[in-house]
């Protein structure tokens, strides 16, 4: 499968750190972030990415070099806005492909979560398959959720649909999407959920639940505790 990392944001919530380096750069156990989304699409044998790039663009470009394409953005476009420009551009076919966000750090449990995904991937029933994590596990995050799933994988909804009473869980920023997806969007700079929301009521959007750690690097709090524990410190 083909990939994309969304790494063109302006890392706003991170600075003063992204006043010189883009987000995505920024370093967990002396990795760069975006190195560990990478690594992670290498090891289940992704090796065909994609990484768009705005703010500071000329950073990650140096630094990926040739373990990646990309496709740069002016202006940003946003999350839906991103995918959809690298597909009008032919970059990403006409087969599922993995979509990740360059900011949020994930870690295995016994069996790959790339490889999970692919393995449950339907193409009958989805349009969309996000990795989730439960609340109760999500590092870092300080939110109430995104949404709610009946059992590790199955169609999913929002948490103020229906969701009182059941676990909650977070977008991991992880996931598989078709191309489908994308044939009434409406162009230009917009998020992801436009199309989540249009998916969600075809009951084409599902869920599967993660099955290691998952880390919420938003601010410069969030990114001292995250290379703490990724340490062994916390």
């Amino acid at each position: 499968m083909k990939a994309m990392i969304l790494a063109a944001g302006l890392g706003t919530r991170m600075r003063p750190l992204t006043d010189t380096h883009p987000k995505p750069m920024l370093k967990v156990a002396d990795k760069p972030l975006i190195d560990w989304a990478l690594d992670r699409l290498e090891e289940a044998g992704c090796h065909d990415t994609l990484v768009n790039l705005h703010y500071l663009g000329d950073q990650l470009k140096s630094h990926l070099k040739s373990r990646v394409s990309f496709i740069a953005e002016d202006p940003v476009l946003e999350t839906g806005g991103g995918v959809q420009n690298a597909l009008d551009h032919g970059h990403l076919g006409d087969a599922p492909f993995f979509v990740c966000n360059a900011d949020n750090l994930w870690l295995d449990g016994e069996d790959n979560a790339l490889r999970r995904l692919a393995e449950a991937w339907d193409d009958d029933k989805m349009d969309g398959l996000l990795l989730l994590q439960d609340l109760a596990h999500a590092k870092g995050y300080d939110g109430a959720g995104d949404f709610w799933c009946e059992g590790d994988l199955g169609p999913i909804r929002r948490l103020n649909d229906g969701g009182q009473g059941k676990p909650a869980f977070v977008f991991t920023g992880v996931q598989i999407l078709h191309p489908r997806l994308f044939k009434e969007a409406p162009g230009g700079a917009y998020s992801l959920n436009v199309l989540y929301d249009k998916a969600l009521q075809e009951g084409r959007l599902h869920g599967l639940k993660h099955s290691g750690a998952w880390y919420h690097v938003g601010t410069p709090k969030d990114l001292i505790e995250t290379d703490a524990a990724l340490r062994g410190d916390a």
